[in-house]
């Protein structure tokens, strides 16, 4: 349940991006570790003193193991996914119907999480999916990475992706170990480092809902999210094998997941920690797959998120916890479930969490509050992203002050409106 580093986009390259169901910026040739983009195209600040993270360290794991963040309170969230009694609140958004929605969002995702439990296994969230039948043996030929890229990325698509972008394996990102959580210790990261290519697959997340947050009824979008992941995560694993190739799919698993999304293509790194993608904005759930199918490897894009969110405080003044960094990039680090050693904007992930736990769902406000949180099928919301990749992008945040949007929709209202309530 952890929701986890241009020019303008005209509208020919928009709709030849959606088309392709990539990125939209071109491919590098060759899927070669050579081929990947560099920190610096990347955006990417790592410093002497960087050290990998172990996902023991992650504070949704911490939050079973460690007392100082574990709580009744703590208990009691994650109690409330999956417990058929309990006393529902009166208030609007955290009644029975909205966790009832909430709880069932999930339901596809927490089926293959607790396949393996016996095993101490949590695939999606601790481990790698392995629910993936064996291929037919043999390797289909392959023309050539450029090639084979573009056709991944279709098939990805028709299997319900809503972005798709390849990057390299990069150490760096991938955890030290996992984590076991019936024993409450490291084990060893199953990751093979052979498996040189990763592809990075985006869903994105109901706008209407997660106008409702913080809410139960608004964490529905958080779990169908994942939901989808799932399937897509696995189908293009299991596309991948059929080929006669290694695919290892995971999710919330194995490695951080904004880092390749940054090098493949899919958008830029934002101030409250979260992926900002030109098509949804932060709206969106990430998954990767490792492989050693030849594919060409995407780049880096940039379209002013660096730039709008370094005067821009929306996440940082709406956040409730006062958990997102308000100041500029730097190295310093709130706890241990920060990792040490990258120059960014660092969130105290200890103070999000506890604001969860007292609120008894996940919360989203950050993304609800974020101005890239757009409907991009609409010509005025797409005007705003290039103002805002403009210097007059002071102008854009001004505007998006003065028209409101960002503001919390009663979750009753969510209920009665059948439809659009934008």
């Amino acid at each position: 349940m952890v929701p986890r580093l241009l020019p303008s986009l005209e509208g020919g390259r928009r709709a030849a991006a959606e088309d392709a169901g990539s990125s939209g910026r071109p491919a590098v040739r060759d899927g070669s570790a050579a081929a990947t983009a560099t920190d610096e195209e990347a955006g990417f600040q790592v410093g002497p003193e960087f050290e990998r993270f172990s996902q023991r360290d992650d504070v949704f794991c911490r939050s079973f193991w460690d007392p100082s963040v574990r709580s009744h309170r703590s208990d009691m969230f994650y109690e409330t996914y999956r417990t058929p009694k309990m006393k529902w609140r009166s208030a609007d958004g955290f009644n029975r119907r909205d966790y009832a929605l909430r709880n069932a969002s999930w339901h596809v995702t927490d089926v293959f999480a607790e396949l393996h439990e016996g095993a101490d296994r949590r695939e999606g969230f601790l481990d790698p999916y392995t629910a993936v039948r064996e291929g037919p043996g043999g390797r289909a030929p392959v023309e050539s990475p450029e090639e084979m890229a573009r056709q991944l990325k279709r098939a990805a698509k028709t299997l319900g992706a809503d972005l798709v972008g390849v990057t390299g394996y990069d150490e760096r990102w991938v955890y030290t170990h996992n984590y076991a959580r019936e024993q409450e210790e490291e084990k060893p990261q199953e990751l093979s480092g052979d498996l040189k290519n990763v592809i990075v697959v985006a869903q994105s997340m109901d706008r209407d809902l997660l106008r409702t947050a913080p809410s139960a009824l608004s964490g529905a979008a958080t779990g169908a999210g994942y939901s989808r992941d799932t399937i897509v995560l696995l189908s293009i694993a299991q596309f991948v094998t059929n080929l006669g190739y290694r695919a290892v799919a995971t999710m919330n698993d194995s490695a951080l997941a904004i880092p390749f999304a940054v090098k493949a293509g899919l958008g830029e790194y934002g101030r409250h920690g979260l992926l900002i993608t030109p098509q949804f904005g932060p709206r969106v759930r990430l998954g990767k797959i490792f492989t050693d199918l030849p594919l060409a490897h995407d780049q880096p894009l940039r379209f002013g998120v660096e730039e709008t969110c370094d005067i821009c405080r929306a996440c940082t003044d709406a956040c409730p916890a006062k958990a997102i960094d308000g100041g500029r990039p730097s190295t310093v680090v709130h706890n241990r479930s920060n990792i040490q050693g990258v120059k960014k904007w660092t969130t105290d992930a200890e103070k999000c969490f506890r604001f969860w736990s007292n609120l008894n769902t996940d919360c989203a406000i950050c993304v609800r509050v974020c101005p890239y949180n757009r409907d991009y099928a609409r010509w005025r919301h797409r005007a705003w992203q290039w103002l805002a990749g403009t210097p007059l992008r002071r102008l854009a945040l001004w505007l998006d002050r003065v028209q409101g949007r960002g503001k919390r929709m009663a979750p009753g209202r969510w209920w009665e409106a059948g439809g659009d309530v934008a």
